[in-house]
């Protein structure tokens, strides 16, 4: 038996005007999903515990059977883990994104935030701009007292590492949450080192504003990147062996650095597929072909496709639609059909790690719907993939629970 988990990252939805108050899932041509949610198991899940802020970060760890109340301290670990940085005791790892924020003459405090991702600014690019800033006189040597380091992660997504800093009490927000909002009330609060941090972060857009590429960015009619943003920070990770856990061997296909931190930590081969972007137009071909590869030889694996909630996070309706309908014509159909043809038995478990809602381009906790499909077995359900007939389904209160589930070891 091989076993296949598909994220879906930010599907699931509340119901939407513009779609004729149906949720992108209903309104999605979805064929394959349907097919498997009638003839599997569905049912919602709570992925996020509650009280704890939803996001990839908590949904992904408590699918993959880590209790994030137990395991988690920050996002930005876990993305360092995936680009091979070692935290020292005491350091602490922020996310830092390159960011869009409004411009004008009007004071830094009362400029809203843009985007969240700098218009979705390509790698190349992101790492230059980056590398200006921190080789800039007055940031470097600001970012030095601080004791900043910064590693570039070719994509808006980078990470900071800051050298034993004291940050209990800090609060930083995640901007993807506060998009369109001004930024003077999202500002790093709580502490002393609130108080650097904000300054990195004022400086950088002094700094940034006037860098030829986003004269150019501008020129080509695109946001600039013209800002930096801290948040999601921790210290080192260290998760139980999913191995250990449910004796199966794995990997994980994912272009985000999140899910391939998360799978490196529990121990699971990461692969990376030329053209995986994160993004709508990212190579869904070569991620099922990937998982393929990975079940000739192995028990498990987990691909993860990012657009359904990058495109909510930018406001566009459309493109979740067309992600949700991509991720079914493009992986899961050929996951299904060539799996079939082959005579392979299998179980295959799909779901969004949590809501991404279009009413407010934020993540939402609530539960999310999911199947389990098993080629062995036909529920004749007749029910799609959607948020209203999952549930009519099993609900399951604790995510760490849907591993076992797939792999029938449910104690």
């Amino acid at each position: 038996m091989k076993y296949l988990l598909v994220i879906g990252d930010g599907m699931a939805d509340l119901p939407v005007p513009e779609l004729g108050g149906k949720t992108p899932l209903q309104y999605a041509e979805i064929p394959t999903l349907d097919a498997l949610a009638s003839a599997g198991v569905s049912g919602t899940v709570l992925t996020v515990p509650e009280g704890m802020q939803p996001g990839s970060d908590t949904a992904i760890l408590s699918i993959f059977g880590c209790d994030p109340r137990l395991f988690f301290s920050g996002r930005a670990p876990l993305e360092a883990a995936a680009m091979g940085i070692s935290l020292s005791p005491g350091d602490v790892a922020y996310r830092c994104n390159m960011v869009s924020i409004e411009e004008g003459d009007m004071p830094f405090d009362e400029k809203r935030i843009a985007s969240h991702s700098a218009g979705a600014i390509r790698g190349a690019d992101s790492d230059a701009l980056v590398g200006a800033l921190f080789n800039a006189v007055e940031f470097k040597q600001a970012a030095a007292a601080a004791g900043i380091k910064i590693y570039p992660g070719s994509s808006f997504r980078h990470i900071a590492v800051q050298k034993s800093p004291n940050v209990e009490g800090l609060k930083l927000t995640p901007p993807h949450d506060h998009l369109g909002e001004v930024v003077g009330q999202h500002l790093p609060r709580g502490c002393e080192n609130a108080a650097v941090l904000e300054n990195l972060i004022r400086l950088a857009h002094e700094i940034l504003s006037a860098h030829p590429l986003n004269e150019t960015r501008r020129a080509e009619g695109k946001l600039p990147a013209n800002g930096i943003w801290f948040w999601s920070q921790g210290t080192s990770e260290k998760l139980p062996n999913f191995t250990k856990m449910y004796g199966k061997t794995g990997a994980v296909v994912s272009a985000v650095p999140l899910c391939r931190g998360i799978g490196s930590l529990i121990g699971l081969k990461t692969v990376l597929v030329k053209g995986a972007t994160g993004e709508l137009n990212t190579n869904y071909e070569g991620k099922a072909q990937a998982a393929l590869e990975v079940l000739k030889t192995m028990d498990f694996v987990a691909v993860h496709v990012e657009a359904p909630d990058e495109c909510t996070h930018m406001g566009d309706v459309k493109g979740k639609v067309q992600a949700i309908e991509w991720i079914d014509s493009r992986l899961a159909a050929p996951l299904a059909e060539q799996l079939g043809q082959a005579g392979v038995d299998y179980r295959m478990l799909v779901l969004s790690d949590h809501k991404t809602l279009t009413s407010t381009r934020a993540h939402d906790g609530t539960p999310v719907p999911f199947i389990i499909y098993d080629s062995h077995f036909d529920s004749g359900s007749g029910v799609t993939y959607c948020e209203e007939d999952a549930e009519k389904g099993v609900y399951i209160h604790d995510g760490t629970k849907l591993m076992s589930m797939l792999f029938q070891q449910e104690k």
